[in-house]
């Protein structure tokens, strides 16, 4: 009875096992005969994970260190070192706070060791650039038309300083033709960016044949150059100008020709100097590109209100990349405010600069009058332009 029982079991799984197979063959046959009730695959629907991302800079910019030699006496201390940064400790609080601060250095920093001098050939002591990068400035025009003021020597010196500060940006000075070839890209935020500084002025004082790297002289051809060797590597391009008319509040016909010249090689933000005064700021080339004319002078001892008035601007760079990684770049929100250096009358001591926000007729006399003058100068090609920086 046993083996009977064993038999009936095996055959019971033969059975299943033919089955079985049988209905995975019929199942093939009907899937590759086009007879499955499913006839067609449902494509599979792909998400897509890319989300749109937006960056920012917000940019601070003021205009020249004109570093007289009233400025120095005042900043220099009884053991012979020279201490600058309390002259900035009223713009220090706001420039501490940005992305990115910018200032041009008009005097070469030469150093003591070429001595101190005053114009029209100046050189400044180090220790001006200290002042500067503990108020948090970290892009640094240089190439101006005083650069040659102490021959070669004096602008080596400068480079070799501004090189011992890697956290800082600077352009327009180098010691070599390969340093100033490099291209050189920068990242702030996620927006890369390039920062070239030319001067159209040189005081008579041309830079030796074959040196011409130690002054950025501007040409029409060598912005071309420069310019097509990053725009496309880049989300922006800013480029520093030492241009103009030595205290006109107006914008010139050369200051016009290069800006529309740099805005057609792909040029975002122009930031001005030289001549010493606030000139207007527009959008130009259907909003391409925003230019400050002439931030005038951050600290001097020039005579004068207009000359010691100068412009504090912040602009925030935007960059928008959307889903299908296409790449919008803008420069938004221009905020302007003035500042005013001030000094004891007479003395030539105490230098410091003020926001105007924070002046009273006990520091400049009928200050408002002054204000009203030269907000109108700076605003008159902008209207999208607001005075009042972030104070975050």
């Amino acid at each position: 009875m046993a083996k009977r029982k064993v038999r009936k079991v095996k055959k019971k799984i033969k059975v299943f096992l033919v089955l079985s197979i049988l209905l995975i063959a019929t199942g093939i046959f009907l899937e590759t005969s086009g007879f499955s009730k499913n006839t067609k695959k449902e494509p599979k629907k792909v998400v897509s994970k890319t989300k749109a991302k937006d960056y920012e800079i917000k940019l601070f910019m003021v205009g020249d260190a004109l570093i007289h030699s009233a400025v120095y006496t005042d900043a220099k201390g009884s053991d012979g070192s020279y201490d600058f940064k309390p002259m900035l400790d009223r713009i220090k609080p706001i420039s501490s706070k940005y992305d990115l601060a910018y200032y041009n250095q008009e005097t070469v920093l030469g150093g003591t060791e070429l001595g101190l001098s005053n114009y029209p050939r100046f050189n400044s002591p180090y220790e001006v650039g200290d002042a500067f990068i503990d108020a948090g400035f970290d892009l640094v025009s240089l190439a101006t038309n005083h650069t040659m003021d102490k021959n070669e020597e004096g602008v080596l010196n400068s480079v070799k300083y501004w090189k011992k500060h890697k956290k800082v940006v600077t352009s327009g000075q180098w010691d070599s033709k390969e340093e100033r070839d490099k291209v050189r890209i920068y990242k702030k935020n996620g927006i890369k960016y390039a920062f070239i500084s030319y001067t159209t002025w040189t005081n008579g004082l041309e830079t030796p044949e074959g040196k011409e790297y130690l002054n950025n002289v501007y040409s029409d051809e060598k912005a071309k150059e420069d310019i097509e060797k990053v725009r496309d590597k880049v989300d922006v391009v800013i480029v520093a100008m030492h241009w103009g008319t030595e205290y006109s509040l107006g914008v010139s016909e050369e200051q016009t020709k290069i800006a529309n010249h740099l805005s057609d090689l792909g040029v975002d933000l122009i930031i001005g100097a030289h001549p010493h005064v606030v000139e207007p700021v527009e959008y130009i080339n259907d909003n391409k590109t925003f230019v400050i004319y002439s931030l005038g002078n951050f600290i001097s001892d020039q005579e004068g209100t207009e000359r010691l008035t100068g412009l504090m601007m912040e602009v925030t760079i935007k960059k928008h990349v959307d889903k299908k990684k296409k790449t919008k770049v803008t420069i938004e929100d221009p905020k302007g405010e003035l500042i005013y250096t001030k000094s004891n009358v007479g003395g030539k001591r105490n230098f410091k600069v003020y926001p105007y926000s924070e002046l009273n007729n006990n520091i400049l006399p009928n200050y408002m009058s002054f204000y009203s003058k030269y907000k109108t100068v700076v605003s008159e090609r902008c209207p999208d332009l607001t005075w009042g920086l972030t104070e975050e």
